[in-house]
């Protein structure tokens, strides 16, 4: 097994708290592993959830618009978590990806790790005509930044580990957007998501974006 190797496993449809233990369990064997100085098995996590709304560990849950009962209403769960970030959604039409991978391997730090993913991203939506950018301080793809419509198409929170990553990306596809009507999302209060059908109007199969998003990990991370 070579260093930096990925290996790639789809979850398919689990819940977030489910997805978090799964994680949760790979990131304590691969520090273990890192401990006795083996090299780690390094693995990207597809998967999907259901309606969630999560925060991250400094996020501010006002930012929560709703209460239990109306969460209920709408099928929707709400749950704390160790990620960077503040408040986010993820539900069916979104791909999720958890890279559990020792950074150490590619000898790069965190900052450079979240660059990689966003271009990784921005070069993925771009095979479907859509040109996604860095916003300035904001992490995460947007468009048309630094306009009063800029907004929002895939969002990243990640926690680091003895430079082992956990979390990740969550990209719209065809997620309904109307979900995040009920949350400042990430915390801001003037600016927009939005996901690949709205931008393209057409609906695209999760399966092949996964499969391209697959070929560009490899690039991104050789």
């Amino acid at each position: 097994m070579k260093k930096n190797e990925l290996l790639y496993h789809d979850l398919g449809v689990i819940s977030f708290g489910e997805a978090y233990d799964f994680q949760n369990r790979m990131l304590e064997t691969a520090v273990e592993t890192k401990k006795k100085g083996e090299p780690v098995q390094n693995t990207v996590l597809f998967c999907e959830h259901p309606h969630v709304y999560t925060i991250g560990k400094s996020g501010d849950e006002n930012n929560l618009l709703v209460n239990d009962s109306f969460l209920s209403s709408i099928g929707a769960s709400y749950c704390r978590t160790d990620r960077g970030g503040d408040i986010t959604y993820h539900g069916p039409g979104q791909i999720v990806v958890y890279p559990i991978i020792d950074l150490d391997a590619w000898q790069i730090g965190t900052k450079e790790y979240i660059y990689r993913l966003e271009y990784l991203i921005i070069e993925l939506i771009e095979m479907y005509g859509i040109k996604g950018e860095i916003s300035n301080g904001n992490i995460g793809v947007w468009l048309d930044t630094g306009t009063t419509n800029e907004r929002k198409i895939c969002s990243i929170g990640v926690k680091v580990s003895r430079g082992i990553t956990m979390h990740g990306l969550a990209l719209n596809v065809c997620t309904d957007l109307s979900y995040f009507n009920h949350i400042h999302p990430c915390g801001y209060t003037d600016k927009t998501v939005t996901s690949i059908m709205k931008e393209t109007g057409k609906e695209f199969e999760l399966d092949e974006i996964k499969d391209r998003m697959r070929g560009l990990f490899g690039k991104h991370f050789l």
